[in-house]
């Protein structure tokens, strides 16, 4: 492996944006060199990536996806959703235990581990999954390997709701890791459900979505989650963050480091509003559902003001055929990873959000948030995950360069006004400029705990 010089690029790093080179070594960052000429000797034992003009950013780490393996893999694998990711500058994936079988034991978790050491260009990681029987299997988890417990508190694509009061009880009083909740109340998503289809019948459009899995539902669920948290000192994530009352659950008074209760937003709640249903229609169903204006907009200042932590994906592949039909049967969930850094980077140009902003709460928050062993950050002796982004070109998605498994983008035919040149993943080169290197391979991440 050969040494990399990534040189005069505008470093987006802990909050500053400075012009600077970075020596990589190996799979690690030896040096950030900030407006200091590099050596002559030591740019002759490397390879040198000009970068002048260039925003040079450590790359996301995505704590929630869905590659759909094992057991869906006509949607998506492991191998061709860490492909999207890396040409995404997304250097480090969290996937979620909703697969067939579900990750519910440690046999299954041990065989995602290893199919992921086959084939996922980029770094690699799994949460558990809890249910209403397996406490006894979360006490067996390694902390340094898992990052967390995912509990489905509302019913979602694969069936792994957790309702029954007791084991809720348990799994938060006894799982001594994080927990990661999709909260959304089912009781109330049932009521919602026999309203509408009362009034007008199953075959309901796109429109009820929203209005079935609701912002109560949404609020009630979460409200519940931290009510039981709190009182069990459960340290609590709540995912996919849809709507501006659940914001008031949330402190932005205390570090990051001191809270026992986080939050994530996810790029589609911060991009569409339910006026986006009339063109995507169901391309952009998914659960919790994309709420009003308002709530956007809400979840955009949340990010700003730092009571939402950290920004994700929740990519979830399906097929076209699978998203057709009424609100009630479509498919829930959108693929994301290929384009959620180009969709902030172009809420930055858009001016919502600053580029220390963004990479604060895609790659430095999550590294922080779950103690992740020297990713997420431009620092020496830190893993090389690197994403160079030229500020100056545009993209246009198309069926042509999109990566996904499952064939398209809810973005197919926008223009982004920044491009994602190269990624680096442990030092190595996985994406270049439309290229990938599938010869690489990923590290599992470690946790300090």
């Amino acid at each position: 492996m050969k040494n990399i010089l990534i040189k005069d690029a505008t470093i987006i790093n802990e909050g500053r944006s400075f012009k600077g080179s970075v020596l990589i070594i190996g799979d690690k960052i030896a040096s950030v060199d900030e407006e200091v000429s590099v050596p002559r000797q030591v740019e002759d034992n490397c390879m040198v990536i000009p970068a002048e003009g260039m925003l040079l950013m450590p790359g996301a780490i995505d704590d929630q996806v869905h590659f759909r393996e094992p057991g869906f893999t006509w949607k998506g694998d492991i191998a061709s959703e860490s492909r999207a990711a890396a040409a995404g500058g997304v250097t480090s994936f969290m996937d979620m235990p909703n697969t067939k079988p579900q990750t519910i034991s440690l046999t299954e978790l041990q065989w995602k581990w290893q199919r992921a050491a086959e084939t996922s260009l980029v770094n690699y990681s799994f949460f558990f999954g809890g249910t209403n029987d397996n406490v006894n299997e979360i006490h067996k988890l390694d902390c340094h390997r898992v990052p967390g417990v995912k509990l489905f508190l509302g019913s979602s694509t694969g069936n792994m709701l957790v309702d029954k009061k007791e084991s809720l009880e348990r799994i938060f009083g006894e799982a001594n890791m994080l927990i990661a909740v999709h909260a959304e109340k089912e009781e109330v998503i049932k009521r919602n459900t026999a309203k509408y289809t009362a009034l007008y019948g199953e075959d309901l459009d796109i429109s009820f979505h929203n209005k079935i899995r609701s912002e109560e539902a949404c609020y009630v669920s979460s409200s519940e989650a931290v009510e039981l948290a709190t009182r069990l000192n459960t340290r609590l994530h709540i995912l996919h963050l849809s709507t501006a009352k659940e914001l008031s659950l949330l402190r932005n008074d205390i570090s990051l480091c001191d809270k026992r209760i986080t939050a994530e937003g996810c790029v589609h709640h911060l991009w569409f509003d339910e006026s986006d249903y009339a063109k995507q229609g169901n391309k952009i169903k998914c659960n919790p559902s994309i709420k009003k204006e308002s709530d956007r907009d809400a979840l955009r200042k949340g990010v700003n003001d730092d009571l939402i932590d950290i920004i994700a994906t929740d990519h979830a592949p399906h097929l076209l055929s699978e998203k057709q039909g009424s609100c009630l049967k479509a498919a829930s969930g959108l693929p994301l990873i290929q384009n959620s850094l180009l969709m902030m980077l172009e809420l930055v140009k858009q001016g919502v959000f600053t580029y220390e902003k963004v990479v604060e709460k895609m790659a430095h928050m999550p590294a922080d948030l779950f103690h992740i062993d020297r990713r997420g950050y431009i620092r020496p002796d830190y893993y090389a995950d690197l994403v160079l982004v030229n500020p100056s070109r545009i993209y246009t998605v198309s069926k042509k360069n999109i990566l996904y498994k499952c064939g398209w983008s809810p973005f197919e035919g926008y223009t982004f006004h920044h491009v994602v040149l190269k990624t680096l993943v442990n030092g190595q080169i996985v994406y270049d400029q439309g290229n990938i290197n599938d010869c690489i391979r990923g590290m599992e991440i470690y946790y300090r705990c």
